[in-house]
Order: C-alpha cells, then structure tokens, then sequence
C-alpha cells in the first residue's frame, strides 16, 4: 500500500502534468508579510520548549503544495519576514507570559477569555494598512501557538466580505482588499491547506452569490452524496464527495460522483464513476485538501462575466467585484 507521502508525490505529479492545459495563464506571484510570534525564554524559543514544528519549514511546503495544487498558478513568495520575541496581545488588552502560557498548555486548562487577537493592535504594529497601500505586499500570514486568538483567515480593505470571519472594517481600512492568514505551528501543512480551503470556499460563494440554479457553478462543485445522494461532485473542505459527517475524510463507502469533470472545465458533460477514500488519501487531511484544491478551475476564459480561473479569485480578492 502506497504511504502518505507517495499518495502526495503521485497528487504534485498530476498537477504538474496539467500545466500545459493551462499554460495560457501567467502565474502569479502574491507578495506576502510573514510574522511568526515565537517568544523566547532563557535563550529559547517555544519552539524548541515544545517539540513544535519549525514554521519556516511549514511555510516553504505550504507554497510548494498551493503551487502544485494550483497548477503551477499560484507562487507565494515570502518579500518581508518578521519573527517576534512576544506573546501577541488579545483583544481585550490580555497577554500571556511564558510561564502562565506554558503551565495552561501542559495542563490544558484556563485559557485566557476572549481568545482572539487583538487585529487593531497588529495592524498598527505591523504598519500593514501602509504597506499593502504602498503595494509592497499583498497579503499576511500570522504564524503562532495554540490558542494564540488568530482567525483562520479574514479580509480587509473596501468592501471587505466574509473571509471565513467577519471583515476587518474600519480597523482595515486600506485602498484595495487583502487577507490576513492565521496559522498555528503546532499543527501541520494539512491544517494549512484547510485554512486556505475555507478562504477559497468563502470567496467564490461571494463571487457566484448572485447566479441562481444550475448557473451557480460553485455550489455545483461542492455538492456531496449527503446533499445531493447520486449526484456528488468534489464536496467541500470539511466534506468529501462521499463524506456521512465532518471531516469524515477517510470513508471506504463507494458512491457515484461527477469530480472528473472539473479536470475539464467549463465542458462539465462527462459521466461520473464510483469513488470512495483511496481517491483523496484514506482520511489523511492533507492529502484530501491536495485533491480538493487541485480540482478547483485553473483555465482560460469566462462564462456569465465570472471567470473559469478560479484561482484568481481566491488568490486576490480584488477581483471579486
């Protein structure tokens, strides 16, 4: 039986090997503002305190994966990268220090209420608003600990929308739209991919949040055997085509299913075939995401004045209009 990393290896192949078809597309390179709080004490970082993962590590293989997911579309690249001797502060004015944050996480209890950040505090810190009017970056990622309060991802700027949490508002005001990401270097790369899967599924409900019926293409896509029995396509990030609950990644059940079809998009007339877990890697989330993600449209042209690149959208939401 092939391992995780082969199922991954055999997923990054097949996404290289559907470049040329989408070869007409330039890829992009987004410009991003890296800050991981990791604080340090007597010389040593949380990380090294705790057997945490290195968060540079998991950013290169993030990029890697969104890159070979998106074929060959979407190349991150890391312009500014801060790392912070600091515990961020919550939103009602709460920091931790080492000793309270590591008594509460050996204990997994009294995590402090309310968890989350205080995004104001980080925005003027950081200079962000200024940056991204400046058109140095164009998007944040935040890498921190557990319960450090971050959203998985949430937008800014005018007319900012849900980006799985509420916009920024005022405290984002900026000249164009960005996201900042929120991840947590105690998890992995596939905790990752499912941050970025909910910011896409966010972004393109609003970008087909006006077509109604069969001409919503995106709740097309998502649809699952839960929803809509003999009919699945390639469900959501939380459901796969033959998924009975959340994250039930790893079920062996087969069922008739559409999702070869978004390999040839926009002609979406194909027959469906019977697929179960061995398709996305028998429960293993980062391969289910991989697969997931690698489905989502990456090709030339427009239909309804939406365009068959998906990507684009979910990579910069200024195209949302």
């Amino acid at each position: 039986m092939a391992s995780v990393a082969q199922k991954l290896w055999l997923l990054w192949q097949t996404a290289v090997s559907r470049q040329t078809a989408v070869s007409a597309i330039p890829p992009i390179s987004p410009r991003v503002l890296l800050i991981i709080h990791n604080p340090k004490q007597h010389g040593r970082k949380l990380t090294q305190i705790l057997p945490w993962n290195d968060p540079d590590v998991l950013a290169q293989a993030y990029m890697q994966e969104l890159r070979a997911a998106s074929h060959g579309f979407l190349n991150y690249q890391i312009v500014e990268r801060l790392e912070v001797d600091a515990f961020p502060r919550k939103e009602d004015g709460f920091q931790y220090d080492m000793d309270t944050y590591l008594f509460r996480w050996r204990s997994r209890t009294g995590f402090h209420l309310p968890d989350r950040v205080d995004y104001a505090s980080l925005l003027r810190q950081f200079k962000i608003p200024a940056r991204v009017n400046l058109d140095q970056i164009d998007e944040v990622w935040l890498m921190a600990f557990p319960y450090a309060g971050y959203y998985e991802s949430v937008m800014g700027g005018p007319d900012a929308f849900w980006c799985n949490a509420p916009p920024l508002g005022e405290i984002g005001r900026c000249n164009r739209r960005f996201v900042i990401m929120g991840f947590n270097y105690e998890r992995g790369v596939g905790e990752m991919l499912e941050s970025f899967g909910h910011r896409a599924e966010s972004i393109m409900a609003y970008v087909y949040r006006h077509k109604r019926g069969e001409a919503n293409l995106w709740q097309r896509f998502t649809r699952h055997e839960k929803t809509h029995p003999g009919h699945s396509e390639c469900g959501t990030v939380h459901f796969a085509p033959n998924s009975e609950r959340d994250y039930d990644w790893g079920n062996p059940r087969w069922v008739r299913c559409f999702c070869d079809n978004w390999k040839q998009f926009p002609d979406l007339s194909g027959p469906a075939r019977r697929v179960n877990c061995q398709e996305w890697g028998n429960g293993d989330i980062r391969a289910h995401h991989l697969w997931w993600l690698s489905h989502l449209p990456c090709v030339p042209g427009q239909t309804g004045g939406i365009l068959h690149n998906w990507w684009a959208y979910i990579a910069d939401p200024n195209l949302a209009k």
